[in-house]
C-alpha cells in the first residue's frame, strides 16, 4: 500500500518548483512534504525534499509563526535581522500589544476563525497575558512543549503541573483546566 495524499498545494516561481503534500503514511501516520524542483539549463530537474511528521507540526508552526513576526520588521527603514534578534534578546517589543495586528491572537481569531488558530494561541487567550519578557503565546509554547505538542496530556495536568511555568499561577491555570473540562462535558453530552 502506497502512502496517499490527503491535500496538496504548489507553486512557481521562475524555474523553481514548490510542492506542498499532506499525506497518510502506510502506518496511518499523517505527515507534510515539501518538495523544490528546480529545472535546470539541459531541461532536468533536481528536486530537494523535506518530511515533516505529525508529532513535529506544532514545532514547525511555531516556528514559522516566529520567522514571520520577525520578518514584519524586515521592510522597515535601516533596521537589520540583527536588531531583530536584539530586540528580542532585550525582552522589547515582546508583548502582543507590539505586535502587528493582524498577527494578534484575539483579533486573528475574530478576523479568521478558530480553525485559523494555533494550539498556543488559542491557550495564549485563555491565559490572557504573559510576562515582561515572555508573550503569552511564548508562555504558552512553552507549556505545549513541555507536554510534546499533546493536547490530551495536557488535559490532565494539575494546578501544581501548570503553576511550574514562572508566569501561570492559580488564574492562568484555572482557566486551562476549565477550558479543559468544558470540552470533557461537551464530549459527554
Amino acid at each position: 500500500m502506497r502512502n496517499s495524499n490527503l491535500a496538496t498545494e504548489n507553486f512557481s516561481s521562475g524555474k523553481k518548483n514548490y510542492f506542498l503534500d499532506f499525506k497518510r503514511a502506510v502506518n496511518d501516520n499523517h505527515y507534510l512534504c515539501i518538495t523544490r524542483s528546480d529545472e535546470q539549463d539541459d531541461g532536468s530537474y533536481k528536486r530537494s525534499t523535506v518530511v515533516v511528521f505529525e508529532q513535529d507540526f506544532h514545532f514547525l508552526i511555531s516556528a514559522m509563526s516566529s520567522l514571520f513576526h520577525s520578518a514584519v520588521y524586515l521592510n522597515q527603514d535601516n533596521f537589520s535581522v540583527a536588531d531583530v534578534a536584539r530586540l528580542k534578546s532585550s525582552g522589547v517589543n515582546k508583548g502582543i500589544k507590539s505586535w502587528d495586528v493582524n498577527l494578534r491572537p484575539r483579533e486573528k481569531f475574530v478576523a479568521l476563525g478558530s480553525s485559523h488558530m494555533s494550539d498556543a494561541e488559542l491557550i495564549a487567550m485563555l491565559i490572557g497575558s504573559g510576562r515582561i519578557d515572555v508573550s503569552a503565546v511564548d508562555l504558552a509554547e512553552n507549556i505545549l512543549k513541555a507536554v510534546g505538542g499533546r493536547l490530551d496530556l495536557l488535559a490532565v495536568q494539575d494546578h501544581k503541573a501548570l503553576s511550574r511555568f514562572k508566569g501561570v499561577g492559580l488564574a492562568k491555570s484555572s482557566a486551562i483546566l476549565a477550558a479543559f473540562e468544558l470540552g470533557r462535558r461537551m464530549c459527554a453530552v
